[in-house]
């Protein structure tokens, strides 16, 4: 899956403005003295790394999964191009209206915070997933590096009882803190590689890690979905599909979950701190932890998608931007962007 690059509706004629920051670079382009390709690198660009909660993908039968796997783009809480009504009002949605920029979208559905070099299962393979390694590997290889990056990730590497020996589904205290303390050193190895890339640019760069998102909430949601589906078999169609690709959704293996992803998110929260406490610092850089996702009520029926009841809704993909966009503001002043006072 490649990476989607989207640059602001009308983004000449507002940085052709008198008053834009970027007007001496609009007449640079008028001028012929840069190309519309070295124009757009001039501003900013901001980026997403995440799984399939960073995305519209949704779940129904194998064929039509695939299919939008290979092909959507967009229309998330991070990145959506529809007009209003119906249109989700998407964190770029959000910035565009008062700085025109690039999004680039390296999201895709059943990506892991993963070991480099680490062989995918055949599922993963044929939905042509790239992995948090490989994701960080494509913004590492771009001539643009971003401005901003947002990290979303890690919601499939809490499936704990997925090939989990007997004995340990029934005795998990061991398990969970071992994929926990597993999850955090690859996750380390990978925010070390894009700091590390970070820091050569000459201008300042903003990484945001977001924890894991509120599954506890999130399951009453699920939870009012399935009463609703076994009083009506025509709702929620897929909603059992779900369990062949998350084992750990099924009932009895919820509260774990929602411990380990607890416990994730304790992890992301002590790393970021480790790593702005290293001897070197990385002036040009920031690293911040959020938990603007892992606190967002998810505990309404109507934020999951009517087809599985396991991915976001439009509605659900609204409470997601606004969230995510309302902790933007110390990062997006790092970087020199400002947000009206209003």
């Amino acid at each position: 899956m490649k990476s989607a690059l989207v640059v602001s509706k009308n983004f000449l004629e507002r940085i052709g403005e008198p008053t834009s920051r970027f007007y001496s670079d609009f007449l640079a382009y008028q001028n012929g003295e840069i190309t519309h390709a070295e124009l757009r690198a001039r501003l900013p660009h901001v980026a997403i790394i995440g799984d399939s909660v960073c995305t519209a993908v949704y779940i129904s039968s194998v064929l039509n999964t695939f299919w939008r796997a290979r092909r959507c783009c967009g229309n998330n809480w991070f990145l959506n191009t529809n007009p209003p009504p119906a249109g989700i009002r998407s964190v770029s949605k959000r910035l565009a209206e008062f700085i025109p920029f690039v999004a680039v979208e390296c999201a895709g559905i059943g990506a892991l915070v993963d070991r480099e070099h680490e062989r995918q299962n055949f599922f993963r393979r044929i939905l042509g997933t790239r992995n948090f390694s490989g994701q960080i590997s494509q913004l590492l290889q771009s001539p643009r590096f971003p401005d901003l990056i947002l990290i979303s990730i890690g919601h499939n590497n809490v499936d704990w009882a997925w090939r989990c020996p007997p004995y340990e589904l029934d005795a998990p205290e061991t398990r969970l803190s071992r994929q926990s303390k597993e999850f955090r050193q690859n996750y380390a190895r990978q925010i070390r590689r894009l700091v590390e890339r970070a820091r050569i640019e000459k201008r300042r760069v903003a990484v945001i890690v977001y924890g894991l998102v509120n599954f506890e909430s999130y399951f009453k949601g699920r939870e009012v979905a399935e009463r609703l589906r076994a009083s009506d078999s025509s709702l929620y169609p897929h909603l059992e599909t779900t369990y062949k690709y998350l084992t750990s959704f099924r009932p009895a293996y919820r509260r774990n979950l929602i411990r380990l992803a607890a416990m994730v998110n304790e992890e992301l929260r002590a790393m970021v701190e480790e790593l702005n406490r290293e001897p070197e610092p990385h002036s040009n850089v920031q690293l911040r932890y959020s938990d603007a996702l892992a606190t967002a009520d998810l505990g309404r029926v109507e934020l999951l998608h009517p087809v599985d009841g396991w991915h976001a809704s439009v509605e659900g993909h609204n409470l997601l931007a606004e969230a995510a966009f309302a902790d933007l503001r110390p990062s997006l002043e790092f970087v020199g962007i400002n947000r009206p006072s209003h």
